[in-house]
């Protein structure tokens, strides 16, 4: 199986990296390029879905039918790479690509450290203790800009998050929400009601309202079962229940943060029976799909060669500067980024997904996955209502 060359995200012109600054220009606030060319408004609410992916959407439109109803009016934003949660909710929070936010990964290395970091816990990844990194690794160096939300409220914007009760003071949430009013939601209910009385405040507003459970049901039950088409229904009606509850001169925008594919067992591979394919290699990072490559000192040739050799059916298999180079962090790699990203980079166009059990044993276990740059993955729905 051979692929072509793959398009990098579009930055700039309709990336998630570009939906809260257009936004935030459409709620009055200036410095913000409006990309997506969004009609000013009072009033925003941002519904992301953790999993919601463009071509799930229109393949299951009998289970989604407001969702689907949108579609026609609607477009499509391409996520970003890697196109995985923390990744996503760091461009919707600052408004910036990876390659300038520096979360370029589900897992990343960290200078100093033998385990990467996973950047959804803020913790080191895999077996071995648990380590809290947020002291460590503080968020708001990691990535010191401010983020979207503090903007605008400096500029008289209410700005409130509304999300896991778990997310209030998590790494990724310093680093790239903060800022904002957290409101935390217990079910999918409560963050419909938390939503919309936050977006009913006097003033200006914007709301971004995050639910994890579609892509938690994905990854176990894979996007194919009959659970995650219930859920996609629950889904449907939080984006009901959410649009009905709009005050006027206001603006509800669904998007997700990645799409998603099943990745059959067969189709896994396991890097702890791969002697060739470990030979040379510090640490593995990013995910399945997306694997950054942290090369030994002076490996990096010989990784590049070998993961070619065996995988490069299946995987687009590049360096560190061949990946910036082509634009899929961004058009600006800054230094904090580019110490994050991996030697290697092994990206997925086939049928296959990379795991390492001795390290993350339930992530190979896993059926649904996402992280490269295929239309599935990359994908993600950008539908809204406006009163």
């Amino acid at each position: 199986m051979e692929a072509s060359s793959p398009h990098a995200p579009l930055y700039g012109r309709s990336a998630l990296s570009d939906l809260t600054p257009s936004l935030l220009a459409a709620l009055g606030v200036g410095g913000f390029p409006n990309a997506l060319g969004i009609e000013p408004v009072a009033k925003a609410c941002l519904l992301l879905v953790d999993g919601l992916g463009w071509e799930l959407v229109r393949a299951n439109r009998e289970n989604a039918p407001f969702l689907a109803g949108l579609l026609e009016s609607g477009s499509s934003l391409t996520a970003g790479f890697p196109s995985t949660t923390a990744v996503s909710i760091a461009s919707i929070g600052t408004g910036k690509t990876p390659g300038e936010h520096g979360i370029v990964g589900f897992t990343m290395a960290i200078p100093g450290y033998d385990r990467a970091m996973n950047n959804l816990r803020w913790a080191l990844h895999g077996t071995g203790p648990h380590v809290d990194l947020r002291p460590l690794v503080v968020p708001e160096l990691l990535q010191p800009d401010p983020t979207a939300f503090q903007l605008a409220e400096d500029a008289g914007v209410n700005t409130y998050v509304v999300g896991p009760r778990e997310h209030m003071t998590s790494g990724l949430t310093r680093a790239a929400l903060r800022g904002a009013r957290y409101l935390p939601a217990f079910s999918m209910g409560d963050l419909a009601a938390e939503s919309a009385a936050a977006i009913q405040e006097p003033g200006r507003a914007f709301v971004y309202s995050y639910h994890p459970d579609l892509d938690l049901t994905g990854h176990v039950r894979g996007v194919g079962s009959q659970a995650w088409r219930l859920q996609l229904g629950l889904v449907d009606r939080l984006a009901v229940a959410l649009a009905e509850r709009l005050p006027p001169d206001s603006v509800l925008y669904i998007t997700g943060d990645h799409g998603m594919l099943d990745v059959p067992a067969e189709d896994r591979v396991d890097l702890d029976l791969e002697p060739d394919l470990q030979r040379g290699l510090r640490l593995l990072g990013g995910e399945p799909r997306a694997r950054h490559l942290y090369t030994r000192p002076g490996a990096e040739e010989e990784v590049l060669a070998t993961w070619r050799a065996k995988l490069g059916d299946r995987m687009w298999v590049l360096t560190r500067e061949d990946a910036i180079g082509r634009g899929w962090f961004g058009p600006a790699v800054g230094d904090g980024a580019r110490e994050h990203i991996g030697d290697v980079i092994a990206a997925a166009f086939g049928p296959v997904g990379i795991v390492q059990p001795s390290v993350f044993p339930l992530e190979a276990l896993l059926v649904g996955h996402h992280g490269s740059l295929t239309a599935a993955e990359q994908l993600v729905p950008l539908l809204a209502v406006r009163t």
